[in-house]
């Protein structure tokens, strides 16, 4: 902040009078600033001049915020700060980007020399202490832009995400997949590639792996055009028709659609929950077109999936169940993480391909390679409620056939349907429904295949059709009904019932009651369940009938949970099975370890248990757990691993940020305090921490906005960060580099005087942690580099004198360093070790 000297702060009313009763009337021309402060007494125009200025500023006559400025004799105005920005029309992006430009100072009058886009003049108003810009949107109506500016001359980077995926045990063979996902940018165009492996495990010990993705891509306004070598799905649409049979294999050819198929993936769960009910303690492996992309550990009794670390869009996986190192249950489910589409201006959305069926580097035997592939995906926006969707593919020389609508119903009632037919394979049919009523939440289920495989063939390598050896005739069904109601603010009810017809039959049922209460002085949480589900493998074949009682306890440290159940349910041989456990739980904060659990079960067939640890270092982040089964005591475990290399502006670095949003800037940071923890704040709405050293912010692709760097927490050092901010503006798989300086600073009040002992009024007085302007008695206050104590003294960007400092000479009080008077004279331009004279 600029301290007003009480005659600064009275020129605020006077400048009003003054040019009321000026002789020359203002007009519709901008008049000079010498012409404005005319009618100014002689003895306050040197408060008008070379002074800091409170003043308004407005671009296109809507208000950017309130801001203290230093005006010229040569009608020139410099930006020094923004000090109000509440009546801000504007985002922050555009206020820095007229920041960045009145900074270093402008002529006033039309624009001259390098201008921001689309600038035309600036002006200032003496009777109203007003800054006006012109821009050509001017006389224009204010509208949201529709689509992100490419970045001038493009973008350059690099950025490889590598996830490992394990899981085995003592009777199960080793299983998992190791995916590379690179992403880079080439002047205007991004490049993607996808690299596999994968061993299935159990009886299949072969390595696979394959190329899934190797193509270049131009976004255009509207519409993404793709060449190379590609799986080709349907990007671009806000709800995808689901087919039936094969998945479609990889292709070389071009690719043609909306603009929005390179969507970003978010964490927000999917709008259907996806649940699973596991007889015993076991594990999650969630499969999408035969890879791994999940593994979860899961408790006994009814569990909905964490699906937020799931890629975005509506798409089938295969949830096995895993428990005893067997599987024991495989489901076929939807995720659906579609985004908003209500731009009825837009009522298309389209995805068109075409090419040659092609592998790249893989050893999949089923992957077909020299056929022919074509197809078309569309969306059309009936009504803002309603979004229909079609789709028609060949893919192994068969045609598949896709319909869909969703339909909001009410503005708590939604509904998806998709009825799907695939050539002498089969139809099949899915149906979701939503309805929130406020104090709960109902969904409804229900899909339905009919197949039959009779005329379905492979074709082997020399050419020969064979027919496979599982052929199925018949049809496969399951419907269910899910309520979660909230009795109280500390209780809610759930309930669930399924029927399924085909591999698993019967009707299941699951009730559980949640209450909040406080126990021997800590927040718990207790759980009944009674369920009654259909007979598997791991119940004998006879129905899972059961009841639990479980209880979560925060205790001792913060961070710290217990938790302990107790029940009987259905064993391996149909008879009773009573169980129990016990388990602890630590939350870590400043650690590599973020939390650790244990877990001990007591059961029929004897001592069970389970260890989970969730681990976060700078360059990769990860899961794992271990567990043994009661029943044979065998051990299993998995293992997810994920880390992203970083590479640009000649730099680069191996950092644990996975869900990055399509860009990313590398920041070093030098600070002169230990231990300082900085806050990264992007404009378009994400913020990281930065601790010194070498860091890693994701940013927004295709957007042109800045980030702000500020202290984290209240207890802000006395320090300055420069830069403050930075701007980007970066295509997908773009990446830049900055680096930023905290360094320790002393707030300075002085006075600056010449050879006779006069005051110096507008002279720049600059360090490297900021800077300031004297006002008309000489006097000015500023933050001073504890570092690099020195000043430089400027006027019309000419360097009049340097001054080093040294603190110990001088009085301090409140953490103001009181320097007393400088004399600027022209020899101390050249000895920058000159050490100021004090006051007397």
């Amino acid at each position: 902040m600029f301290p007003m000297t009480p005659i600064a702060a009275a020129l605020a009313l006077l400048f009003c009078a003054s040019a009321v009763m000026a002789s020359d009337a203002t007009g519709t021309t901008p008049r000079s600033l010498l012409a404005q402060a005319k009618g100014l007494p002689a003895d306050f125009e040197e408060h008008f001049f070379d002074v800091p200025l409170a003043v308004r500023v407005e671009v296109d006559q809507q208000p950017l915020g309130e801001a203290m400025v230093v005006l010229s004799r040569d009608d020139r105005i410099t930006l020094l700060e923004f000090t109000d920005t509440s009546e801000n029309r504007f985002g922050p992006a555009e206020r820095e980007k007229w920041a960045s430009y009145l900074k270093p100072g402008v002529p006033l009058g039309a624009c001259r020399g390098s201008c921001p886009d689309q600038f035309l003049a600036v002006h200032y108003n003496l009777q109203s202490s007003l800054v006006s810009i012109l821009t050509e949107n001017a006389e224009r109506d204010v509208q949201a832009k529709r689509y992100y500016e490419q970045p001038d001359g493009g973008s350059r980077g690099l950025m490889v995400r590598n996830q490992l995926n394990l899981n085995g045990g003592q009777d199960q063979d080793l299983g998992g997949r190791f995916g590379l996902e690179a992403s880079s940018s080439l002047g205007n165009w991004s490049q993607t590639l996808n690299l596999q492996m994968a061993r299935l495990g159990g009886p299949d010990s072969k390595l696979y792996h394959a190329v899934h993705e190797l193509h270049t891509q131009r976004e255009l306004q509207g519409s993404f055009f793709r060449l190379g070598y590609f799986t080709p799905n349907s990007e671009g649409l806000m709800r995808q028709p689901r087919t039936f049979g094969t998945s479609p294999d990889t292709a070389v050819g071009l690719m043609y659609g909306s603009s929005d198929s390179l969507a970003i993936n978010t964490p927000m769960p999917s709008v259907y929950p996806i649940y699973v009910t596991a007889n015993r303690q076991g594990a999650v492996e969630i499969w999408r077109n035969g890879l791994l992309i999940n593994t979860q550990s899961v408790p006994a009794g009814l569990q909905s999936l964490d699906t937020r670390p799931l890629p975005g869009g509506i798409y089938e996986v295969e949830v096995r169940l895993i428990e005893d190192g067997q599987i024991t249950s495989t489901t076929q489910e939807l995720v659906y993480k579609p985004s908003n589409w209500r731009n009825l201006d837009e009522r298309w959305r389209y995805n068109l391909f075409a090419g040659e069926e092609s592998k790249l580097l893989s050893n999949w035997d089923k992957q077909s390679s020299g056929s022919p592939t074509a197809g078309a995906s569309l969306n059309y926006l009936l009504h803002p409620r309603v979004i229909l969707g079609a789709s028609a593919r060949q893919i192994r020389e068969k045609l598949q056939y896709g319909t869909s609508i969703d339909w909001t119903l009410a503005n708590h009632l939604s509904l998806y349907a998709n009825v799907y037919k695939t050539e002498d394979y089969g139809t099949g049919l899915d149906l979701q429904s939503l309805y929130n009523y406020g104090a709960g939440s109902l969904v409804i289920s229900h899909n339905r295949s009919w197949l039959d495989t009779t005329n379905t063939y492979e074709t082997l390598p020399d050419g020969t059709r064979v027919r496979p050896r599982n052929v199925f005739v018949g049809q496969t069904s399951n419907s269910s009904l899910a309520l979660n109601h909230r009795v109280s603010s500390k209780s809610s009810v759930n309930a669930r019932v399924s029927h399924s017809e085909g591999n698993v039959e019967g009707v299941g049922l699951d009730l559980g009651w949640t209450q909040r209460t406080v126990l021997l002085g800590s927040n718990a949480s207790w759980r009944l369940s009674v369920f009654d589900r259909p007979g598997s493998f791991s119940s004998g074949d006879a129905r899972n009938r059961g009841i639990d009682l479980s209880i979560n306890l925060a205790l001792g440290a913060p961070g710290q949970q217990l938790t302990g159940s107790i029940g009987s349910r259905t064993a391996r041989d149909g008879k009773r099975d009573n169980n129990a456990s016990l388990g602890w739980r630590k939350d870590f904060k400043d650690h590599v370890l973020q939390s650790v659990s244990v877990t001990a079960l007591t059961d029929t067939y004897g001592l069970g248990m389970s260890s989970l640890a969730n681990f976060r270092t700078d360059a990769v982040n990860g899961d794992g757990f271990i567990q043994r089964s009661s029943y044979n005591g065998n051990f299993t475990g998995g293992l997810n691993l994920d880390s992203t290399l970083v590479v640009g502006g000649e730099q680069m670095l191996m950092t644990n940020h996975s869900e990055v949003r399509g860009a990313g800037m590398i920041v070093d940071v030098e600070s002169d305090i230990d231990d300082i923890v900085l806050r990264a704040d992007d404009y378009s709405g994400s913020s990281a921490a930065l601790k010194p050293g070498r860091n890693f912010i994701p940013i927004t692709a295709y957007q042109n906005s800045s980030v702000s760097f500020d202290f984290e927490g209240n207890n802000v050092p006395a320090a300055t960060i420069e830069p403050a901010r930075t701007r980007y503006h970066l295509n997908k798989g773009g990446v830049e580099y900055r680096k930023i300086r905290v360094m320790k600073t002393l707030t300075v009040l002085g006075r600056l005087i010449d050879e006779a002992g006069q005051p110096l009024k507008g002279h720049h007085v600059i360090n490297h942690a900021s800077r300031g302007v004297t006002e008309v008695d000489g006097f000015f206050s500023m933050e001073m580099n504890a570092g690099s104590p020195t000043l430089e003294i400027r006027r019309d960007n000419r360097l009049l004198c340097q001054f080093r400092l040294d603190a110990n000479q001088y009085r301090s009080e409140n953490n103001v360093l009181m320097i007393g008077d400088l004399r600027c004279t022209p020899d101390t331009v050249a000895d920058v070790g000159v050490t100021a004279q004090k006051a007397g």
